[in-house]
C-alpha cells in the first residue's frame, strides 16, 4: 500500500492507494462514532455496493443517494440529504462516508462541512478523476448557474481510500477524463510523470494495472504535497487550477451538461498552453508536446456552437478572479507553472479561439 500524508493547519491525514482497500473500510472509521451515513449514487452502488458493504461489516449505516450529473450539483441537493439525515437521527457525532466520483465527493464533503457546523467525512473515490483530484485536499462545494463550485468550504477528511481496482468498471470516457487531470499534474509539477504518460500512452489507455497504480500514486503524491504547503489556495495550491479557469467557463456556458469536468479541463489546458506560448511563458516546442499529449488521450467532445465572445465574459466569475483581475495558471516548462494576471484581453481571446479551433 502506498500512503501519502496531507498536513494542514488543523489536522493531518493519509491518502492510501491500495487495491482491495474497500475490504477494510471499517478500519478507517473513528472508534467512537455516531450514526454513519454513506453518500453515493445508484450507479456506483449497483457496481460496487456489495464490496463496499462487505468492508463495513459490523458497522450500522444508512445509505443516501445523489442524482447523477454535474448540472444537479446544486445546493438544493445538499438540503435534501441534510433533511434526510435529520429524519434518520443524525447528530454532531455522526460520520459521512463519500462513495462515488467527483460530484459525490464534493457534495458529501460539503454536506459534512456544514451539517451541524461540521462532522467528519471519509472520502472513498470511485472514478479516476476523483481519486487523483476531487477527494484530496478538502475542497468541497456545489455549483451556481453563474459558475462552478462558487458555494463551498474547506473541510479535510478523516482519510482518503483509493482502490484502483474499482476503475475496471469505469466507462472509457470517464477514464480519459481522469487521465487529463493526471496530465495536468505532470505539466505543472512532474516532468517524469509527463514523460511516462507520453511514452506509455497505449498501455495506460489499456489500463495496465502496474502503470495505472504508478500514475495514480504520483498524482496523489503531488496533490498531497501541494495541499500540505498551501491548504487554502493562498499561493502554491493555485497551480492545481491549470486548465480550470478556461474549463470552468466552458462548463458554465454549456450548463454543466455537455462536458465531463476532466474534458473541460483538457480543453482549458489547451487554451492555457496557447496563452502561455503567445505571452512568452512557454516555448513553441514544449507547447506542441503538451497539446500533442492532450490530443492523444482524447477525444474531447465537439465544441460546435461555442465562441470566444461567449466564453470570455465567463472568466470574470471564476473563483480565481480577484478584484476584477483574472488569474491564469500558465506552464513555463513541462513540470513547472506560475500564476499570471493582467494579460492583454486580445491574447486571452486569441487563445480561446485557437483552443476552439
Amino acid at each position: 500500500m502506498a500512503s501519502f500524508t496531507v498536513v494542514t493547519q488543523h489536522q493531518a491525514y493519509e491518502a492510501h492507494v491500495a487495491r482491495g482497500i474497500l475490504k477494510r473500510l471499517a478500519d478507517y472509521l473513528p472508534e467512537i462514532k455516531g450514526k454513519v451515513f454513506v453518500v453515493s449514487n445508484q450507479e456506483v452502488w449497483r457496481l460496487h455496493g456489495p464490496a463496499f458493504q462487505h468492508g463495513l461489516q459490523g458497522v450500522t449505516h444508512e445509505t443516501l443517494f445523489l442524482p447523477p450529473g454535474e448540472e444537479l450539483k446544486r445546493l438544493s441537493g445538499i438540503e435534501v440529504l441534510a433533511e434526510e439525515m435529520v429524519r434518520l437521527g443524525a447528530d454532531r457525532s455522526s460520520v459521512v462516508v463519500a462513495f462515488g466520483g467527483g460530484i459525490v465527493n464534493d457534495m458529501a464533503g460539503f454536506l459534512a462541512a456544514i451539517f451541524m457546523r461540521g462532522i467528519p467525512v471519509l472520502q472513498v473515490p470511485t472514478t479516476l478523476l476523483a481519486q487523483v483530484d476531487a477527494a484530496i485536499g478538502g475542497k468541497t462545494g456545489v455549483n451556481l448557474a453563474g459558475g462552478k463550485n462558487l458555494l463551498g468550504s474547506f473541510h479535510q477528511p478523516l482519510a482518503v481510500l483509493i482502490d484502483p481496482s474499482v476503475l475496471e468498471t469505469l466507462a472509457d470516457r470517464e477514464y480519459r477524463a481522469g487521465l487529463y487531470e493526471i496530465i495536468k499534474a505532470g505539466v505543472i509539477r512532474s516532468a517524469p510523470l509527463f514523460r511516462l504518460l507520453s511514452d506509455q500512452s497505449e498501455r495506460i489507455l489499456a489500463r495496465d494495472p502496474e502503470l495505472l497504480d504508478r500514475i495514480i500514486e504520483e498524482s496523489v503524491r503531488i496533490k498531497a504535497e501541494v495541499v500540505s504547503d498551501d491548504e487554502r489556495e493562498g499561493d502554491l495550491r493555485r497551480i492545481l487550477n491549470f486548465g480550470h479557469t478556461f474549463g470552468h467557463a466552458l462548463e458554465a456556458e454549456t450548463g454543466y451538461a455537455r462536458f465531463l469536468h476532466g474534458e473541460a479541463v483538457a480543453w482549458g489546458m489547451r487554451a492555457a498552453v496557447y496563452l502561455a506560448q503567445s505571452s512568452g511563458h512557454l516555448s513553441a516546442e514544449e507547447s506542441v508536446e503538451v497539446l500533442d499529449i492532450i490530443s492523444r488521450y482524447g477525444p474531447i467532445p465537439p465544441l460546435h456552437g461555442l465562441s470566444a465572445a461567449r466564453l470570455l465574459p465567463r472568466l470574470s466569475s471564476d473563483k480565481k478572479t480577484v478584484r476584477g483581475r483574472v488569474h491564469f495558471v500558465l506552464p513555463e516548462a513541462i513540470g513547472r507553472a506560475k500564476i499570471v494576471s493582467g494579460l492583454d484581453e486580445k491574447l486571452v481571446r486569441a487563445a480561446i479561439e485557437s483552443a476552439l479551433g
